[in-house]
């Protein structure tokens, strides 16, 4: 067996399924996968931070970053500031993390966050679903998950594994070269994360959501939106995205681990994260 597959089959042999039982306390995804270890967490982030302030550098050229007094701007950090306390749950390391949260005007459906907690909303995934404040915290907690649940480190170390090869990915663990996964990896906007990446996401998000005092329902009401909106046209994630049918049986599956936190959540004595 040769060093690329010994890696994969030994990552594979160590990264947990989904939860297949309930939790007590909310979702238990169990610990991420041990292959992200393959890329140092500080070098993404800071990666992250670069080409996330390019990214508001370009927004702004064209007049699209929101300034701080817009009012959709101010509902995105009020939401993020009840959920960003929470996120330490699944990531001890969060609450290290210089977040930031920026609105894009774009027609884009789409949203981020990007390792390190640097999370962007476009105009059209607020704008054209109508979404709710209940909404708009399922997609951030989704998108948040990702960071949290470290999926970029995990996909650029899989990304390196393949392209890069056994023999020169030995060279890099032991000589310290990192850069050449970073080349690879291209751009942090761009990367696809697996269906497994984005079913975990979903879950982890509906607890972070629940968490922060948002109704997790609104995960349901968010992929009938998002169904809806397709007008019959796959859209081009759909090879790495579970459907929307599918993220809707998963999401309803799960509300009966959520609903408690969210019911916690609303008591006047509520648990402090």
């Amino acid at each position: 067996m040769t060093l690329l597959c010994w890696l994969l089959s030994s990552t594979m042999a160590l990264t947990p399924a989904l939860a297949q039982a309930p939790a007590t306390d909310g979702v238990n995804v169990g610990k991420p996968s041990a292959l992200r270890n393959l890329v140092p967490a500080a070098q993404l982030e800071q990666q992250s931070g670069l080409q996330y302030r390019q990214l508001k550098t370009e927004a702004a050229k064209q007049h699209a970053l929101a300034p701080d007094d817009s009012p959709q701007l101010k509902r995105l950090r009020g939401i993020a500031a009840r959920i960003v306390p929470f996120a330490k749950r699944f990531n001890p390391h969060a609450s290290e993390w210089n977040w930031e949260v920026n609105l894009i005007g774009s027609r884009n459906i789409n949203a981020f966050c990007m390792p390190g907690g640097k999370i962007a909303f476009f105009t059209g995934i607020i704008d054209t679903l109508k979404l709710s404040d209940d909404e708009i915290a399922v997609v951030m907690g989704h998108e948040m998950a990702h960071a949290l649940r470290e999926h970029a480190r995990e996909r650029m170390a899989k990304n390196g594994l393949t392209q890069l090869g056994a023999n020169l990915l030995g060279q890099m663990i032991g000589g310290g070269r990192y850069a050449g996964l970073f080349d690879s990896g291209g751009s942090l906007l761009t990367l696809k994360f697996s269906r497994d990446d984005e079913s975990e996401a979903d879950i982890v998000g509906l607890d972070l959501a629940a968490r922060a005092g948002f109704d997790p329902r609104a995960g349901v009401t968010l992929w009938q939106k998002m169904s809806a909106n397709r007008n019959g046209t796959p859209p081009q994630w759909l090879s790495t995205h579970p459907s929307g049918t599918n993220r809707i049986r998963t999401i309803e599956q799960h509300l009966p681990e959520v609903m408690p936190l969210f019911d916690n959540a609303r008591r006047p004595d509520r648990r402090q994260p």
